[in-house]
This record gives C-alpha cells, structure tokens and sequence, in this order.
C-alpha cells in the first residue's frame, strides 16, 4: 500500500509540474514582449529646465551639443531639498551619468548624490574649469562649487564620459 501511495505522489507532482508548464507556455504566447522595442525612452527635460532655471538662486546647467545618442531619463528640481536640480542620461555606451547641482552644505550633497563617493585629493581640468575628482563604490563623479552651488557630475560613467558631459554643460537664464 505504502509503495503505491509514494507513485501516486510522484505522479501527482509530474502532473502539477504539466498544468503550470502549459499555463506558463499561454502566459508567454499571450502576454507581449518586443525585444526590438526601445528598451530606454528618451525624456523632453526642456519644460522642467526652464521652470528651474526661473526658481533657482544659482545658474542651472544643461547640456548642450551632445549627440542625439544620449537619452535624457531623469528630471526634477526640487526646491524644499536645497534647491536640487537633477538631470539625468544614458550615454551612448549606456551607462548612467547625472547632473546635479543644489545649494545644499556639499559635504552633505556630494556624497548623497554619488552614494557615498569619496573626493580623492585630485583634480581634472574640463573645458578650462577645475574639477574635483571623486570616486566611489557605485559611482565616480566631478565636481565643482561655484555661484552659490554646487555641481555634481555622476555616473556610472568613465571619468572621461563624465568629462564630456561636463564640458557640454551650459545655462541659459529663462
């Protein structure tokens, strides 16, 4: 009795593993997928740029002259948080990089923008502007204090991806 009650169990487990093989199959047959598709969509930041560059009490920066090939993909100012201004990208290798600028205390924004990157003593020159150089556990940054704030330059990027970023940045007073 013992024997055939352990091939019933066996039995039963082969046909529940059936049921949720075949409702697994319809799942995916019915549910759409596009690899093809855009995996990232592109934001127009250009309405939020403007209403930023109105409230801010520092020059907001945005770049100009990057290839169609970065995709702008975070946007948001935010005044009650130090006048925080947040643009971000997926560079055309697509890793992320960040601009981000506030009035906030920068030993208190830098590392909480870069998650906790640590400024390491060395500078790079970009576009004529000196840059302080920071790296990080998950992202490296430049950075640079000037106007009444400070500019943060972050990703996931290469110093010299973050580089280029930074010397396309602009400001245009709306």
């Amino acid at each position: 009795m013992a024997a055939k009650r352990g091939r019933q169990t066996v039995r039963g487990m082969f046909q529940s593993l059936g049921v949720i093989m075949v409702a697994a199959g319809v799942m995916y047959l019915f549910i759409p997928h596009d690899e093809d598709a855009e995996p990232v969509k592109a934001k127009d930041y250009r309405v939020e740029l403007v209403t930023a560059q109105r409230a801010a009490p520092y020059p907001v920066l945005a770049p100009e002259g990057l290839g169609a090939d970065w995709k702008a993909t975070v946007v948001s100012y935010k005044r009650e948080q130090g006048n925080a201004w947040q643009l971000g990208f997926l560079s055309p290798d697509t890793q992320y990089v960040s601009v981000n600028q506030s009035t906030t205390e920068p030993k208190k924004f830098v590392p909480k923008v870069t998650h906790s990157a640590k400024n390491t003593g060395r500078t790079q020159t970009v576009a004529g502007q000196e840059w302080q150089r920071w790296e990080g556990p998950k992202y490296d940054a430049l950075v640079r204090t000037e106007d009444g704030a400070t500019t943060v330059v972050t990703g996931t990027a290469s110093f010299d991806t973050l580089a280029e970023m930074a010397a396309a940045l602009r400001s245009k007073q709306a």
